[in-house]
């Protein structure tokens, strides 16, 4: 006896309709999958070549081709330049470690400090390095939540230091530097000065904080339940 085949045309076609945007999602979805790993990891190893290649550069173009076309021809050495500027930073920062260094360097400081203009370049540069380079320092290594710009919505922000200062002076209250940044780009933003009870230290790391401005809320951090503070 012969079955017949309840299915007409029109839901066959329904079927491979649905089959197929089933197949095109999941390519979309991989697709996607595959730009979120593989970009970050390629725009990384660019940018880190760029930078390298850019010192790498710079430098050998103020070394004397006397000191290796005997054994290596006319071409330049490639990574001679990143080995040169490396081993002046490393003979820098020994020097400025010991007596005679320190010694030199509060000279030229305190030349720079008669400067009006330098002074304050100089500083402000300083100043920044300074704090990133701390060991010790606790900037950026905090992410908050701030009521910003307005009561009911919610901006996450990092702790750069406490308050000092004529900025603590005229507040009433203990007042916490806090660096709210702008989405994409984290690397500009804005300087609040918040009284420390209106902030909520969060748990997340700041590299998991900064994933989250950067990704306009599509990467979130897991939540680990609870305040750090």
């Amino acid at each position: 006896m012969r079955v017949m085949n309840e299915n007409t045309p029109n839901e066959h076609r329904e079927e491979h309709g649905m089959a197929k945007t089933s197949l095109a999602g999941r390519i979309r979805r991989y697709l996607l999958t595959g730009i979120v790993v593989t970009a970050p990891i390629t725009i990384t190893i660019y940018l880190t070549y760029v930078f390298l290649t850019f010192i790498d550069d710079k430098v050998s173009r103020i070394i004397p081709k006397e000191w290796y076309e005997g054994f290596y021809g006319e071409t330049a050495i490639p990574g001679l330049g990143l080995i040169v500027a490396l081993t002046f930073f490393i003979v820098i920062g020994w020097f400025a470690t010991n007596f005679l260094g320190l010694l030199i360097i509060r000279v030229y400081e305190y030349i720079l400090d008669r400067m009006p203009v330098i002074r304050t370049v100089y500083g402000a540069i300083k100043q920044i390095f300074e704090t990133i380079m701390a060991s010790q320092s606790s900037a950026f290594r905090e992410a908050v939540m701030l009521e910003y710009p307005r009561k009911g919505v919610w901006s996450i922000g990092f702790v750069t230091g406490v308050s000092k200062g004529e900025v603590q002076r005229v507040t009433d209250e203990e007042t916490i530097n806090v660096f709210v940044p702008t989405t994409p780009n984290p690397t500009s933003g804005y300087l609040l000065f918040v009284p420390k009870k209106e902030l909520v230290y969060l748990s997340m790391t700041v590299e998991e904080a900064v994933k989250l401005v950067v990704s306009a809320g599509i990467i979130t951090p897991p939540d680990r339940g609870g305040n750090s503070k």
